[in-house]
């Protein structure tokens, strides 16, 4: 049987960026992609810790903050991005579902150089896995393949097999959303604007992005109800268009699709525990937040960053899986995770909710935030380090 220091479970994004972390203190990793070892047949397990999109090829995007960026440059990733697969967001623009409620962010009012960066999922997970191959203090092992290390880290998705076989509840709530996912283009110039409206009770997100025509295209998040979810995966082409100019009041132009589209499920979930003797949870297999604040990838990079300085801050005697240096990991985390999943509970039940005089509070409230310069820099504090 091999030893380790470290073993990881779950080659997705969160997974590769926690196995090169660690790696980067000195520590043999084992990465894990196949979590069969784990006691699970489950096919998808190796690539969930993000929502994975079930058409090919992949046309996820994220919107990453600043903190995640540093983290992935650390990692000697991010530079290795191509340009067009990295998109800064100057500006965002937020409707409400009611004229003229709106909230707008600017990069030049908040004195940063960029709000976020719409990042390509699969050019990213690409980059990731060729830093992988070259890291000297990582091996890549397979289901047949048993180790022995002294912590186990859980990257291994929402549906998380591992966490499973540990026992560990996972307090799910399913919205009764799908998100879809695809890519589109205007003759209209983005210029770096990010638009987003909350309707009731669909949100729809239109991403700044550079491909397939640089300047002129968006990446597309669209959350609905489950059924209209099913028309709209249905529709041709021309129907999809149209249902998305209702949605967007052509603000951002003649939308044109130019991919496949892709869905998943909504849910906002969070496990009951995060650490144990050795072993530890990290990204969605221990909390999953709707994609409306574009904040789920963001927050995974964070406990990325999190446990790699606990680990590096540890005492010399402290074994690398005792409960207690895990702890610190857990107490960390726990605040800003769970904050942001009641935030975006809230929003969107908030926007869900279609009683007249809840829909005028909802409006007016957005407007007055607009009007708030020190809530708004307050706010894009928040969201660029998650």
């Amino acid at each position: 049987m091999e030893r380790f220091d470290v073993q990881v479970l779950g080659a997705g994004i969160v997974g590769r960026s926690l196995a090169l972390s660690l790696a980067r203190l000195g520590l043999r990793v084992a990465l894990r992609a196949d979590t069969s070892r784990a006691e699970t047949s489950s096919a998808d397990a190796s690539r969930a810790d993000t929502p994975r999109a079930d058409a090919a090829p992949d046309v996820r995007a994220y919107a990453l903050n600043a903190s995640s960026v540093a983290l992935l440059s650390s990692l000697r990733v991010w530079d290795a991005l191509p340009a067009h697969a990295a998109t800064p967001v100057l500006d965002m623009h937020v409707l409400g579902d009611a004229a003229p409620a709106s909230l707008d962010f600017s990069a030049w009012q908040q004195r940063v150089s960029a709000l976020a960066w719409i990042t390509d999922a699969a050019v990213l997970e690409r980059e990731l896995a060729q830093a992988v191959r070259f890291a000297p203090h990582i091996t890549v092992v397979n289901g047949s393949t048993e180790v022995q290390a002294a912590l186990t880290a859980l990257c291994d998705g929402k549906d998380s097999p591992a966490r499973a076989a540990l026992g560990v509840a996972f307090d799910r709530h399913d919205y009764g959303h799908r998100a879809i996912a695809a890519r589109l283009t205007s003759p209209r110039a983005h210029q770096g604007m990010a638009r987003q409206w909350f309707g009731s009770p669909d949100v729809l997100a239109l991403l700044p992005f550079d491909t397939p025509a640089p300047g002129h295209s968006y990446a597309l998040v669209w959350s609905v109800p489950e059924a209209r979810a099913a028309e709209l995966l249905a529709a041709d082409d021309a129907a999809f268009e149209q249902a998305l100019m209702q949605a967007t009041h052509a603000e951002a132009g003649e939308l044109t699709i130019k991919s496949a589209r892709a869905s998943w499920p909504l849910m906002h979930a969070r496990a009951q525990a995060w650490a144990g003797p050795g072993w530890v949870l990290l990204g969605d297999a221990a909390h999953v937040v709707h994609p409306l604040a574009g904040q789920g990838l963001n927050l995974g990079l964070a406990d990325v960053a999190a446990l790699t300085r606990v680990i590096e801050q540890r005492e010399v005697w402290r074994d690398l899986g005792d409960e207690r240096l895990l702890r610190r990991y857990t107490r960390e985390r726990a605040a800003p995770t769970w904050a942001m999943g009641q935030v975006t509970d809230g929003l969107l039940n908030l926007f869900a909710e279609p009683s007249p005089t809840v829909r005028e509070l909802r409006n007016r409230g957005l407007s007055l935030v607009n009007r708030l310069s020190p809530l708004k820099r307050w706010l894009t504090a928040q969201a660029l380090r998650a």
